[in-house]
């Protein structure tokens, strides 16, 4: 089985609607070590009006699950991170430090709600940028205006945005036509992340192999390598693409 890593999950127990508590947590590390997952970056949500962890709180949360995982003889590297639900707040908390990039990187997930228009999120992702951050695009097959024009995926990558799909949605978990539009980005080279996005140990579980293998069916083992290894790796290295 190909190694793999994934940079955007809920793994963490307690902080967000991922994982309620340690016990499922480890469950959840173990169905991913089992999908040859070998680093995770936990991306716990960061909401406006929320009760966000903070960075400080993000990086004990992370040792106390790394070490309760070897414990556990599993053998997955942990990273901190934080999936970034976008406000007119996140300029200043980038640049402040109290939100955390994808593992002490320059690279920072980025959400938005699913109905906010094209032209709001091309303008926050160049507010992202204009802070110095390199924005990846979480789960761009939610947004429903980005799925009815496809060609504006082009635009962001085109402007230097990065962009992550879930691993469940090209697998065909919310229909075909989610599926389709994630292998229609996968065909034209407009995928720079697969993820698993998981939040338990159930229904939305840790699992990479099974997209890794498709993808390397479809369109070819170098691509897959470069969505599900070569391009995390470089993320967690803090380099350039």
């Amino acid at each position: 089985m190909k190694a793999s890593i994934d940079i955007h999950c809920h793994i963490m127990p307690g902080v967000d609607d991922g994982s309620p508590d340690m016990e499922t947590s480890l469950k959840m590390l173990k169905i991913a070590e089992e999908n040859g997952i070998q680093h995770i970056i936990l991306t716990p949500h960061h909401k406006p009006l929320h009760h966000n962890v903070s960075p400080d709180h993000n990086n004990k949360y992370r040792l106390k699950l790394q070490r309760a995982a070897e414990d556990a003889g599993i053998n997955v590297k942990l990273y901190s991170g934080n999936e970034i639900y976008y406000s007119d707040e996140t300029f200043d908390e980038l640049t402040s430090g109290r939100i955390c990039t994808l593992a002490g990187s320059d690279y920072a997930l980025v959400e938005f709600h699913p109905t906010n228009p094209y032209k709001a999120i091309h303008n926050a992702i160049y507010q992202i940028q204009a802070a110095g951050f390199i924005p990846i695009l979480a789960h761009v097959e939610r947004y429903s205006d980005i799925v009815s024009h496809s060609s504006y995926v082009e635009e962001l990558v085109d402007m230097g945005c990065y962009i992550q799909v879930n691993a469940s949605s090209v697998m065909g978990k919310y229909g075909f036509g989610i599926s389709h539009f994630t292998k229609k980005l996968l065909k034209n080279s407009l995928v720079h992340f697969i993820a698993t996005d998981a939040h338990d140990a159930s229904s939305r579980t840790p699992d990479l192999a099974k997209c890794r293998e498709f993808i390397s069916k479809k369109f070819g083992e170098e691509y897959s390598d470069r969505l599900m290894w070569v391009n995390p790796m470089h993320v967690l290295r803090g380099e350039i693409i």
